[in-house]
C-alpha cells in the first residue's frame, strides 16, 4: 500500500510538472472558486457609493497585506488603494485597474447576499472587478518566483463619478501617482457583461466604449400671461425647437457612418398652465466614439442653441459638466498581443469580438496615459434567467464567471511581462 501511495504520488507530481502555466493557472482559479464567491457576496452585501467606499478599501487593503505585498498605498484619490507585487525575476511592470463603487440603485433581488445597505446596490459589477482582481493578486502572489517584473494593482473609487462638489476618479488617481514609481507599460481591466454568457470574453479592438460628456440648457424668454403670447417670449415652445434642431447634429451635420447620441433626459419650466415660463432648462448627454467627432458635436450644440434661441427674441446658456469621460479606446496593438493567451485560455469559440456600445467609463483616462485594453466579461447565464442589464435593481452574475476572470486576467498578466521582458 506504502509503494502504490509512493507511485501515485510521483506520477501525480510528474502530472502536475508536465502541465503547462495556463493549465496550472485556470486549476489554480477553479480551485479558487468558493472563496472568490464569498469574497464578492461580501463586497455585493456591503456596497458604498462614489467616495464613500471606506469598508471597502479596508477590506482589499488587508487582504493585500495577508497576501505579502511590497508597496501598499492607501487613501490615493480619498478611498483608493495602489499596490505594488514584485515579481522574483527582472522585467516591466504592468498594470490592473478594478473600480470600486456601487450606484444608489434599491436592490430587489430576494437572494442570500441582497444588499443590507439601503437604497445601494453593485448594479454594475465592480463587486465582480474587485474580486477578480484579488484573485488575480492571490494567484499570481503564490507565482511570485515565476513573475518576470511587477504587477501594479490599481483599485479606483467613483467610477460612477463623484458627488457634487466633490473630486475623485481616474483622473484624480492619475494626479496623485496611481501610475508613477513604477510607470507600468501597459493596463488591463475588465467590465461584466449580462449579455455575454459566463464562460466567455469581449473584446473590441479600437473603441470599446463612448465619451460621455453632461450638458445643460438655459433657455430665458419672458414672462407673460398665456392668453397674450405675442407680449412675452415663451421659452417652453424655444426649448422643444431646440431639442428638435440638435437631432440635425445626427442627422445632417456628422458623417453618419461615425456612432453618436445626443439625448435629452431632463426639461423643467414653468409653474402654471396659463403662465407663460420665463425659463426652462434642459440637462443632456452626448455619447461619441471619436474624439474630433466629439469636438465637433460639442460646437454644434452652441452653435445650434444660440441661434435657434436667438431666431425667437430668446436668450440661451450652454454649459457643460466638467465631469466628462473620453472615448474608451483599446490601444490595437495590445489587444492583438493579448488575444492569442485569451484563446489559449478559453478556447476560440469563448473569446468573441463585440462591436462599440455607447455606455462610458473612466478608464479611458488611463488608456491616455499608457496603453490599455478594456475587455467584456461575460456574467449572463439565459437558462438561469441571469439577464438583467447593468443599473438596474435585478442586475445579478453567474458567479462561475468570477474564476472565468481570475484564470483570463490572470494569463494576460504573465504572458504580458513574458513577452515585454
Amino acid at each position: 500500500m506504502v509503494h502504490r501511495i509512493l507511485i501515485l504520488g510521483i506520477f501525480s507530481s510528474a502530472a502536475l510538472m508536465c502541465q503547462s502555466r495556463e493549465e496550472r493557472v485556470a486549476a489554480a482559479a477553479q480551485q479558487m472558486h468558493d472563496s472568490l464567491v464569498k469574497q464578492r457576496r461580501d463586497f455585493h452585501m456591503h456596497p458604498e457609493l462614489s467616495n464613500r467606499e471606506v469598508r471597502t478599501s479596508k477590506v482589499i487593503a488587508e487582504k493585500l497585506k495577508a497576501l505579502g505585498f511590497d508597496d501598499i498605498r492607501t487613501g490615493v484619490s480619498n478611498t483608493g488603494i495602489v499596490a505594488l507585487l514584485k515579481g522574483g525575476k527582472p522585467g516591466p511592470v504592468v498594470a490592473i485597474r478594478a473600480d470600486m463603487d456601487a450606484l444608489p440603485i434599491e436592490e430587489t433581488m430576494d437572494v442570500p447576499y441582497k444588499s443590507q445597505n439601503k437604497g445601494v446596490k453593485h448594479a454594475c459589477g465592480h463587486d465582480v472587478h474587485m474580486t477578480v482582481a484579488l484573485g488575480t493578486a492571490e494567484l499570481l502572489s503564490r507565482m511570485r518566483n515565476e513573475i518576470a517584473g511587477s504587477v501594479k494593482f490599481v483599485f479606483q473609487p467613483a467610477e460612477e463619478g463623484p458627488p457634487e462638489g466633490e473630486d475623485s476618479g481616474a483622473v484624480r488617481m492619475i494626479r496623485e501617482g496611481a501610475l508613477d514609481n513604477p510607470r507600468p507599460k501597459a493596463i488591463f481591466a475588465l467590465h461584466t457583461n449580462p449579455n455575454l454568457e459566463a464562460g466567455t470574453i469581449g473584446y473590441a479592438p479600437a473603441a470599446v466604449l463612448a465619451s460621455s460628456d453632461s450638458v445643460t440648457v438655459r433657455v430665458i424668454g419672458q414672462k407673460v400671461h398665456a392668453a397674450w403670447p405675442h407680449q412675452g417670449i415663451d421659452p417652453v415652445f424655444v426649448a422643444s425647437e431646440i431639442v428638435m434642431g440638435l437631432q440635425s447634429i445626427r442627422s445632417r451635420r456628422i458623417d453618419p457612418v461615425e456612432p453618436i447620441v445626443l439625448t435629452f433626459g431632463s426639461i423643467h419650466g414653468g409653474n402654471r398652465h396659463n403662465i407663460i415660463a420665463d425659463e426652462v432648462r434642459l440637462e443632456g448627454t452626448l455619447r461619441t466614439h471619436n474624439e474630433a467627432v466629439r469636438e465637433k458635436a460639442i460646437s454644434l450644440v452652441r452653435e445650434i442653441v444660440n441661434g435657434v434661441a436667438g431666431s425667437h427674441g430668446a436668450k440661451a446658456e450652454v454649459s457643460w459638466s466638467p465631469r466628462s469621460n473620453p472615448p474608451t479606446v483599446n490601444d490595437t496593438k495590445l489587444v492583438e498581443a493579448t488575444l492569442p493567451v485569451m484563446r489559449k485560455t478559453l478556447g476560440d469559440a469563448n473569446v468573441v469580438h463585440v462591436p462599440p456600445v455607447m455606455g462610458a467609463e473612466d478608464f479611458s483616462y488611463f488608456q491616455k496615459e499608457i496603453p490599455g485594453f478594456m475587455y467584456w466579461l461575460g456574467v449572463g447565464n439565459k437558462a438561469k434567467g441571469i439577464t438583467a442589464m447593468l443599473h438596474t435593481p435585478d442586475f445579478d452574475v453567474d458567479e462561475t464567471s468570477l474564476t472565468t476572470g481570475v484564470k483570463v486576467m490572470t494569463s494576460i498578466v504573465l504572458d504580458y511581462l513574458d513577452r515585454n521582458r
